[in-house]
């Protein structure tokens, strides 16, 4: 046994804060009611992020929560919006100053602009840097919001050292923003490890680790009432620069991201085991 459940996250839409849950349904477009909406630059035509923060951290600001009919958006000042409101794309583009459209399925070829995290770092967050333009999701179903595959795990052996390294002593995990949080008795770095392991999470979900999380500004960004950390990725920076994927140069990583191979539920305290993609245990990887 790997762990178990220790926390469930679910951002309704893209980049903005989200809800902490108790259980869902997991299928291959992720879990259930996660980044499932967007809001779309209309003068530029890609999907707006977080990871620009010069034009897009606004959206931190803002949380979303899913409704039987609809997305319920919380500004700021407090105001409710819906995502059937008539006026929503106004006065979205009014909180954000763009004009966007919230939409619930990417455009052809959808992309978002990625800054490069270490010139955030070094020039801030209102500056303009080089940036990255990234595709929807070449290890998720077309059609989806995910910027690479379509579930986000984290250990919390990986919290407890980004915290021990980090200046005061601690950082929050809202601002990695996994889907799923194990609670894992390792040291260090674990997850980096789970690379091309199946994980069974409960009776019946199985996801394959495809990746480890390369981190882009979000972490650093207010994230509601948590204020600004540019240390959230800077201790990566400097204690944890591994290539996320065999053949890539090191860079920050924190948590890893999985396809689905097999839907079902995830529930807290659900235990996990991991086994190689031919079903044997990885003893190896449970430290």
């Amino acid at each position: 046994m790997l762990g178990t459940v220790g926390a469930l996250w679910r951002h309704p839409v893209k980049s903005m804060l989200g809800q902490r849950i108790q259980v869902a349904e997991v299928t291959d477009r992720g879990l259930a009611g996660d980044r499932r909406l967007a809001l779309l630059d209309r003068e530029t035509g890609k999907v707006a992020s977080a990871k620009n923060p010069r034009l897009w951290r606004t959206l931190l600001t803002c949380t979303a929560t899913p409704e039987e009919f609809a997305t319920r958006i919380t500004a700021p000042d407090g105001t409710v919006l819906r995502s059937t409101d008539t006026d929503v794309d106004e006065a979205l583009s009014a909180i954000v100053g763009r004009a966007v459209t919230l939409i619930g399925t990417p455009p052809p070829q959808g992309t978002l602009d990625r800054s490069r995290p270490e010139e955030v770092l070094r020039a801030g967050v209102d500056a303009e840097v080089d940036a990255d333009v990234v595709q929807f999701g070449s290890a998720s179903p077309a059609g989806t919001f995910f910027d690479f595959a379509p579930l986000h795990l984290m250990s919390t052996s990986t919290l407890a050292r980004v915290g021990a390294l980090h200046p005061r002593g601690a950082v929050e995990v809202q601002r990695y923003r996994p889907n799923v949080v194990i609670d894992t008795d390792g040291v260090g770095f674990v997850d980096h490890g789970w690379f091309g392991g199946e994980l069974r999470i409960g009776d019946r979900l199985a996801l394959r680790v495809v990746a480890s999380t390369p981190r882009c500004a979000v972490p650093t960004l207010a994230h509601g009432s948590l204020p600004r950390d540019p240390h959230a990725l800077r201790t990566l920076a400097e204690h944890h620069r591994v290539p996320a994927l065999p053949g890539r140069a090191p860079e920050p990583c924190a948590g890893v991201y999985a396809q689905v191979l097999r839907p079902g539920p995830v529930r807290l305290g659900d235990t996990v085991r991991i086994s190689d993609s031919a079903g044997q245990p990885r003893p190896d990887l449970l430290s």
